[in-house]
């Protein structure tokens, strides 16, 4: 579709807004979802004016990752583009990734050991202050500089979260990244061990695995992060930037690395944020609005309180922002999005497959069918249910910014 978009492209000085609420969508406690039962008179007054839907971030039935939810709404298909996330988590954390380099995610976990098998207790080690994540960080680079004659980089992102560049002495080649997570996705589960799926991975998963090893010895004494879960294996691929694909000068406004790590795989510019708040962000949007001419703003705590399986938190992040609501409007950009990568359904506890409420407000919307901003009322709204890899488009659309296709 991107080929098809770029001889439609006209340019304009149009602006888009594009609001990602991660894990926005949910599932039904005492008949409402989080988005139901939280207090949105605005998004709901937004609602009733904008073309409302749901998106499937990948298909029907597939629970996505971030990066792979993210690749989808900002139009690159996550089922051509599969793209670890420790790439993302790196790049989002400033590291340079060449063709000699694996990145991966790390996440600080607290296990406890049978025997001398260790089973996770909390995948998250308690989601630990990032401070704690700094010091631990510092600990494990004081030891391990190198593995088998590959170099070890690894630094601190947010909470128990971390991003780790083995550098190679050469190229790892086109497969030398299929390598499955240590990360059982499960607690009571032990973790995996790294393993190759074709010997050019093989060859990097036993460096992982003795990384891996190594760490774990060295943070035994920890109280909560005493061993190292490993996520997205990734190396760097080659992706068409939004000022190619869609003729776009495009700003990212996010406070967590993965996001902004994705943002700099397409090409946008990542925006410095102040605080890790939604206030923040808005006077971010704020302060740059002349800048640019689209802003993916992301909203994390929404997905984070869904993992927790803490209903009203989930509901009252929703809330925060619409109170900002009004402040993306004061700006009058020619379109608003608001959506999310995923849904997180508290009750579920994780990401799952189940559609995304969508609502899209510019000039030339039918605004059919949706009474407010939740589930039940984006399931009448005229744009239906779609795949997001098509969504972009839309936006494009709406924003005066394609041609007619044909004659």
């Amino acid at each position: 579709m991107q080929e098809v978009i770029k001889k439609l492209l006209q340019p304009n000085d149009t602006k888009i807004v594009f609001c990602v609420l991660d894990g926005l969508g949910g599932l039904p406690q005492s008949g409402k979802t989080e988005l139901e039962a939280a207090n949105t008179p605005n998004l709901d007054a937004l609602a009733q004016k904008s073309a409302c839907g749901q998106h499937l971030p990948v298909a029907y039935g597939i629970t996505p990752g971030s990066g792979a939810a993210h690749l989808g709404l900002f139009g690159y298909d996550p089922l051509i583009h599969q793209i670890g996330r420790g790439l993302l988590e790196a790049l989002g954390l400033g590291l340079h990734i060449t063709p000699n380099d694996i990145a991966i995610r790390g996440n600080f976990a607290t296990v406890k050991y049978e025997g001398d098998t260790p089973v996770v207790v909390d995948r998250r080690a308690g989601r630990i202050p990032t401070e704690e994540n700094r010091r631990i960080v510092s600990k494990i680079t004081e030891k391990i500089k190198e593995v088998d004659g590959v170099k070890v980089n690894m630094v601190s992102g947010m909470e128990h979260r971390s991003a780790i560049v083995l550098s190679f002495p050469e190229p790892i080649g086109e497969r030398g990244d299929e390598i499955h997570d240590t990360d059982p996705q499960l607690e009571g589960k032990s973790p995996i061990i790294a393993t190759g799926n074709n010997p050019e991975a093989e060859k990097v998963a036993k460096v992982i695995a003795k990384f891996v090893d190594q760490v774990a010895e060295i943070i035994s004494d920890e109280e909560r992060a005493n061993y190292l879960l490993l996520r997205g294996i990734a190396t760097h691929p080659n992706l068409a930037s939004y000022s190619e694909a869609y003729g776009l000068n495009a700003a990212c406004i996010a406070t967590y690395p993965m996001y902004r790590g994705v943002s700099k795989l397409v090409g946008m510019e990542v925006l410095e944020v102040g605080e890790n708040s939604i206030k923040s962000e808005i006077e971010t949007l704020k302060r740059d609005f002349d800048k640019h001419d689209f802003f993916y703003m992301h909203i994390k705590k929404v997905d984070s309180y869904g993992e927790d399986g803490n209903f009203q938190g989930k509901a009252g992040v929703i809330e925060e922002f619409d109170s900002f609501v009004p402040d993306i409007l004061a700006l009058n950009p020619d379109v608003i999005v608001v959506t999310g990568d995923h849904s997180t359904p508290a009750n579920m506890k994780a990401h799952s497959w189940h559609p995304v409420p969508l609502l899209i407000n510019a000039k030339n919307v039918r605004a059919e069918g949706a009474q407010g901003f939740g589930e039940s009322d984006c399931l009448k709204g005229e744009l239906g249910t779609f795949r997001a890899v098509d969504l972009m488009t839309l936006v494009l659309a709406h924003a005066g910014r394609l041609q007619k296709y044909g004659a």
